[in-house]
């Protein structure tokens, strides 16, 4: 009972004998894959069980009572087709005619009785010789790449070329079929379900009839999983069809006939090449018969699209297309109108912008509200014009599209004037590089949008072009104006217009955040990221005052007896919103808000405090502070902290100040000036992310510092068998007086080599790990005589 309350749990009571076969399925072949089973007894266990399930579950559906006989009448046939597969797989090739005839002839009744089953079946549909067209057009180039999978994993050997050409182009068809069945509008009616049931049914049976069936050729297992899942598909699938359960979808899942054709083509010709057999003459022919129908859907998708862009913008009213507008005296052609006023009925904040000036309604998420709003300059007739280009695009089935959304950076202190001068000079520039079906239309006042028919790829290159052509200065009452530009990209299919121009907008975003001057893509982690940052920047703000800051502190021990000789405080952000944000996380969102100051000195000010509540029993410990070197580089940073280290009593040199390596190349005289000036006061210094390359050992000789930290990527054996680059900076130390902190070991063996390179003092986990004042202090208490 115990054993079987997961079961229960996690499969529903209706579906528990169906999960029951599948699990004895997948043993059976398990059992056969390492020779325990004969090949030929785990292909009679496995379709004699699905027969017999699938039998059972479709002769209900025969004998159930109604007023309709039609799903009766299907039942009866697909029942009637699911045991010839069973039959054909366990019995006829026991008949003496030859294992590959009976199974084929077996293939051909089961493909006739599962045919007329279908065409009882409740809930199918027909659709209109123009889509059927169009989907054999679509569907003819994966067919024939699947065909070459079949024709480069079947064997060579015992099938005469005829046949064994015929096999691998059924299966390429059954598989294609089945694909669409999984994947098409109504991907999850019954009817669809059992259609592709009945498509890996027929397919696992050719694959009995090709394969190898010696009682040794395990080969043969791979006809097991398509013939038995598909002959419980469809019963489970008729079932739901006659029940008029099944759900409707308006669009096609467009990625599996592309992705998994390519995949299983790919694992065709790599098992083929690592067998070591060279491409034939049909295998080449196949390859090149798939080329045309590709090039074919491509161009289809692609003149679709480019006329639902066409008849949009043919159907929007007059003024809205930049493209179509004519300018006003003193306006560029299409600029975005100033925002009528708000009128009684309008609510507040009818059109705010985010960031650098995209323009958003209040039907876009709220996660975005509050963040830099200021008014919107685009009118709102170009978001429409926007919008309806999108949906246009979006209303192709499987159609390709695009949306950029384009910023300009460096108008801010322009007048109006001069920004719809250089707005204008802008879009003059994107039009000779864009095709010309493409829609151009305002949409912020410092940028524009443009929709392209294009796929995902050539949109790409498309905003690589546009960023060269609106790189250039701009001429500006005779002086040269230069901007950046950011671009975001999203792709039209698969959303609706409004989540297209959010994706679009956050992927704009990012490209800000990562400097600007280039083209971002929108994906969903892209997307969970500038959420998770924009609520960094929503709750960061009044933390220190709010009390949700915190530090824990990790112990510095000697490497050559493991006594503690300081601690490092790293800060922590209890946020009741976000939870526990580490300083990673934390920092760079303080350095874009401006409260890096705040924090670094609310650290020093608790750490200092620390440090006076140890001092009373271990008096010999010291405390490591981080700084950034913006903070460092004030004119009154020696001032401050000696004020804090008298206001607390610590005697300065039980404090230690870090700065990080990588950033003191940036102002470093004055780095030096600072270090130096804390170094007077009495302070320790350390140098923090230390890497040994030539530039940072010759700024080393000028840096006034007490400590070297390095991380264990320099304590362990190089990959060229070199000597640990240890070596080179413990020598380098002893030279500058410098002792050497082995940062981050969380290994016994990168402590040895710390202690073997010649590391004064550790710090990481397999040490000791962050804790809170109580805790350290409790372990600091177990080596009494903790000292310097």
């Amino acid at each position: 009972m115990l054993l079987a309350y997961p079961f229960r749990v996690l499969v529903p009571r209706r579906a528990a004998p169906e999960a029951a076969t599948s699990v004895a399925v997948a043993l059976l072949l398990l059992a056969g894959s390492v020779d325990l089973v004969p090949p030929s007894v785990v292909i009679a266990l496995a379709a004699g069980a699905g027969a017999t399930l699938a039998g059972l579950r479709l002769s209900r559906l025969a004998s159930r009572r109604g007023t309709d006989p039609t799903p009766r009448a299907a039942g009866v046939l697909l029942d009637a087709a699911v045991v010839a597969a069973g039959l054909t797989a366990v019995v006829l090739p026991l008949a003496g005619i030859g294992h590959t005839l009976a199974v084929l002839i077996g293939s051909l009744v089961v493909a006739a009785l599962s045919t007329a089953g279908l065409y009882r079946l409740p809930g199918r549909s027909r659709p209109a010789a123009p889509v059927r067209l169009r989907w054999l057009v679509e569907s003819t180039g994966p067919a024939v790449g699947l065909a070459l999978a079949g024709w480069l994993l079947l064997p060579p050997d015992g099938l005469p070329v005829p046949v064994r050409l015929v096999c691998a182009l059924t299966l390429g068809g059954l598989g294609m079929a089945a694909l669409n069945a999984f994947a098409g509008p109504r991907r999850r009616s019954g009817a669809a379900l059992c259609r592709g049931g009945v498509l890996l049914t027929v397919g696992g049976l050719v694959l009995l009839a090709t394969l190898p069936s010696a009682p040794a050729g395990r080969v043969a297992l791979l006809a097991v999983p398509p013939l038995v899942f598909g002959m419980l598909l469809v019963a489970v699938g008729a079932a739901d069809a006659a029940d008029d359960t099944e759900s409707a979808e308006p669009v096609a899942a467009a990625w599996p006939q592309s992705v998994l054709p390519a995949a299983v083509l790919l694992l065709a010709s790599g098992l083929h090449l690592g067998a070591g057999r060279a491409p034939d003459r049909t295998s080449v022919l196949l390859a090149l018969a798939a080329m045309p129908p590709l090039v074919l859907r491509e161009l289809l998708r692609a003149g679709d699209a480019s006329t639902s862009v066409r008849r949009a913008a043919h159907r929007r009213p007059a003024g809205r297309s930049l493209r179509h507008r004519r300018a006003a005296p003193g306006r560029w052609p299409g600029a975005p109108e100033p925002p009528p006023e708000r009128g009684p009925g309008a609510p507040e904040g009818a059109a705010t912008a985010m960031g650098a000036g995209s323009t958003w309604s209040p039907d876009h998420s709220s996660a975005f509200s509050g963040l830099n709003q200021r008014p919107a300059a685009a009118s709102p007739g170009d978001r429409a014009a926007l919008l309806d280009a999108l949906a246009a695009i979006g209303d192709v089935p499987a159609s390709a599209g695009a949306l950029l959304l384009v910023d300009l950076h460096g108008t801010e202190g322009l007048g109006p004037t001069a920004r719809e001068d250089v707005l204008a000079e802008a879009v003059h520039r994107a039009r000779a590089v864009i095709a010309p079906d493409d829609l151009v239309t305002g949409c912020t006042g410092t940028g524009f949008a443009v929709v392209t028919a294009a796929g995902p790829v050539l949109a790409y290159a498309l905003g690589t072009r546009l960023l060269s052509a609106l790189s250039p200065p701009y001429r500006l009452a005779g002086a040269m104006l230069r901007v950046q530009t950011s671009i975001g990209l999203a792709e039209v299919s698969g959303a609706g217009p409004a989540d297209v121009l959010r994706q679009a907008e956050l992927a704009r975003r990012r490209a800000v955040q990562l400097g600007r001057d280039r083209v971002e893509w929108y994906d969903a982690f892209l997307e969970e990221q500038l959420v998770r940052r924009l609520d960094l920047e929503r709750e960061l703000p009044g933390a220190v005052a709010r009390g949700e800051l915190d530090l824990v502190y990790q112990p510095v021990v000697d490497l050559a007896d493991g006594q503690p000789v300081g601690a490092e405080a790293l800060l922590r952000w209890r946020s009741p919103v976000l939870g526990t944000v580490l300083p990673a996380e934390l920092l760079p969102v303080a350095e874009d808000l401006d409260l890096v100051g705040e924090l670094e000195w609310w650290v020093l000010d608790r750490a200092c405090r620390q440090l006076s509540d140890w001092s009373v029993g271990v008096r010999e410990l010291w405390m490591a502070v981080n700084v950034t070197t913006r903070e460092l580089t004030t004119p009154a940073f020696v001032q401050r902290l000696a004020a804090v280290l008298a206001a607390y009593g610590v005697p300065p040199e039980r404090l230690v100040v870090e700065v990080s390596e990588p950033r003191v190349a940036g102002d470093l005289s004055t780095v030096v000036a600072r270090l130096a000036g804390l170094r007077s006061l009495g302070v320790r210094t350390a140098l923090d992310d230390f890497r040994p390359e030539h530039a940072s050992l010759a700024q080393l000789r000028r840096l006034p510092i007490d400590l070297l930290k390095v991380g264990p990527e320099l304590v362990g054996a190089r990959p060229d068998g070199q000597p640990p680059l240890i070596d080179v900076v413990v020598n380098v130390g002893e030279r500058l007086g410098v002792e050497i902190v082995a940062e981050e070991l969380e290994s016994s063996t990168q402590v040895e080599g710390a202690r073997r390179g010649g590391c004064r003092y550790g710090q990481g986990f397999a040490l000791a790990r962050p804790a809170t004042a109580e805790r350290v202090e409790a372990y600091f208490e177990e080596f009494p005589s903790a000292s310097r």
